[in-house]
């Protein structure tokens, strides 16, 4: 949240420069080709192309009278590949010819050291290529060409692998013996006995994929208390996927949905500057109206970004003419608690940068965020960390098992903090749509974030506390166009994009356009819309008219533009804005509105 101006994201992508090129050596006699159809002459058979970027044409060709022409966008990299069986301990040559700029011919699965071939330019026909050895239970790979995102198309002609034929793979037996565990309020863990030859297993529920386990168990999570759901799996490898095991039940525990809090089945949720002074003007907590539900304090703010530090004060009265006294200040918490309001600090903002690297720093937050909380006698915590205070690492390949030491310490600090107050605790996330919904777009040589490792660095946080969110508000503004579910960008500031943005956080969405790791949805009491109070509070303004068609569209289905939501969600939980202060300088139109909005 910014405190005296919007933030706008510079979104900056970083062009890969590695990669080995290798001469081909000569082919032995042994070797097979085992790339299909490599001259395209039978047009796309045996390739898949990313987001239908693949065609084939008639010139420019190499050889033969057909070549691939496959067309990077944005958020795609026009990424074209088949999976091909092989021996493992085997070499193998991989090679191809490309034209166009930012050209790349790679392998993937090898089971040593994956790698690629690249061009700069290629104004003309240019051949590339790279050997590689597989592992020793390596018995498939996956061979592909790319450009890169947003570049003028690419062709590719003659691609072949030469090497010694694998043996045929076989699609694995349908899996037995599934068990459900001891169900949450919100999740079922299952598992099952490992299949011969199966290298994934695929997890539905309802006869709907949920998601992909490399193992034998996975934990379904994001479900609504006393209900019964039923769960299938099957087994897979490069040859196919099985049929789907038989369907074990399970009924999630009673609870109150997860994330405590007992918030109103509609809530609006407002920062309070209560620690600095803007342009809005300072706001006493004994004059916020009671359109208010849950109430942040904005910010608890760290002595040093590394140190875990947080401490939190009233603004200086120099700086915010009218601040009460403490005494003052916990004497209107109170009352606004006893009127059934939630009370938060939150911790971040645009200027106070938060890296939980070590776990020393770790236990500090824990320890200092449990001070502000026990003497102001708040309900929970805010997360509102934004900039550099979370990002990935190359190791992070999937948000289920994050290796970044600022992302697993944050994690680890607030489920602490959750075991110490109880169910009660409140928790609520603001990360910016930069640091989840960016993250379906954006795959590269890095992390799966892409080209940033901050882009989607939040979604292992809210995957890890999914059962203990109380509120996700994403900040829909201050950004750029985002693609939505639709494959379509949508820009801030009209009912298209919240549409857009809380669909994907309700319906679920691949990461990084893998839909191998797919984030699963949030229940509709978990989300709510963030947006700026007025103009003057960040980029992105929605009228009242334009938020009203949003709230429509995704509660009843009524009022939806260009976008079509993935389903009806009458029990969204409401709305979140920066912020009280912005509103009231704007003549409480934002919490006026939300108060006069007809809910089903």
């Amino acid at each position: 949240m910014d405190r005296t101006r919007p933030l706008t994201l510079l979104l900056v992508g970083a062009l890969a420069v590695g990669g080995l090129t290798a001469l081909t050596p000569a082919a032995q006699a042994a070797d097979s080709e085992l790339a299909r159809n490599g001259g395209f002459e039978a047009g796309l058979d045996g390739w898949s192309c990313t987001a239908g970027s693949g065609a084939v044409v008639t010139t420019p060709v190499r050889s033969g009278t057909k070549a691939l022409q496959a067309t990077p966008a944005g958020s795609d990299n026009a990424k074209c590949s088949q999976t091909v069986t092989v021996k493992p301990n085997a070499t193998y040559t991989l090679s191809g010819w490309v034209r166009g700029s930012y050209v790349y011919l790679g392998v993937a699965g090898a089971g040593t050291t994956d790698g690629y071939a690249w061009t700069q330019s290629a104004p003309e026909w240019q051949k590339l290529a790279k050997t590689f050895t597989t592992g020793a239970n390596t018995t498939s790979v996956t061979i592909y060409t790319h450009g890169w995102y947003g570049t003028p198309a690419y062709q590719a002609d003659d691609l072949s692998l030469l090497g010694p034929g694998g043996d045929p793979v076989q699609i694995p037996a349908a899996p037995t013996g599934l068990a459900a565990g001891t169900p949450t309020a919100t999740s079922v863990p299952l598992s099952w006995p490992a299949v011969a030859g199966a290298t994934s297993y695929k997890v539905y529920r309802g006869g709907s994929r949920l998601g992909t386990a490399t193992g034998t168990s996975y934990t379904a999570t994001g479900l609504s208390p006393s209900t019964a759901y039923s769960f299938q799996v099957s087994a897979a490898n490069s040859a196919g996927e099985s049929a789907k095991s038989a369907a074990v039940t399970a009924t999630t525990a009673s609870g109150n949905g997860g994330g405590g809090g007992e918030l109103p089945a509609r809530a609006l949720v407002g920062y309070l500057h209560s620690s600095f002074a803007n342009g809005s003007g300072y706001t006493r907590m004994a004059d916020v109206p009671d359109s208010w539900d849950v109430i942040n304090l904005a910010f608890g703010e760290p002595t040093s970004v590394t140190s875990g530090d947080i401490r939190f004060s009233l603004c200086p009265a120099a700086e915010c003419p009218g601040v009460e006294s403490p005494a003052e200040f916990k004497a209107a918490i109170k009352a606004k608690q006893a009127a059934g309001k939630k009370v938060l600090i939150s911790i971040g903002g645009q200027n106070g940068q938060v890296q939980l690297a070590t776990p020393a720093a770790r236990d500090t937050f824990v320890s200092s965020v449990s001070k502000i909380i026990d003497e102001y006698g708040l309900d929970g915590l805010d997360i509102d960390f934004e900039g550099h205070s979370l990002s990935l690492q190359t190791g992070d390949t999937d948000f289920r098992n994050p290796t970044s030491p600022v992302v697993v310490n944050l994690i680890q600090a607030v489920k602490a903090l959750k075991a110490k107050y109880g169910a009660k605790f409140v928790l609520t996330m603001a990360p910016e749509t930069f640091f989840v919904q960016l993250g379906y777009q954006f795959y590269g040589s890095g992390p799966w974030g892409g080209q940033d490792p901050r882009a989607g660095a939040y979604l292992p946080v809210i995957h890890a506390l999914r059962d203990d969110l109380t509120l996700l508000h994403v900040q829909d503004y201050n950004s750029g166009p985002i693609m939505g579910l639709d494959n379509q960008y949508h820009s801030m500031g009209g009912a298209d994009f919240h549409i857009a943005m809380t669909d994907m956080l309700l319906t679920g969405f691949p990461v990084a356009g893998n839909a191998e790791r797919f984030f699963p949805g949030l229940r509709p009491d978990q989300v709510a819309i963030g947006l700026p109070a007025s103009t003057q509070a960040g980029n992105g303004h929605t009228t009242p008219a334009e938020v009203n068609k949003a709230l429509d569209c995704l509660t009843r289905k009524q009022n939806c533009g260009s976008y079509q939501t993935h389903g009806t969600w009458s029990s969204l939980r409401g709305l979140m804005t920066w912020s009280i202060n912005w509103d009231r300088f704007n003549n409480w139109e934002f919490s006026r509105n939300f108060d006069a909005y007809t809910w089903n």
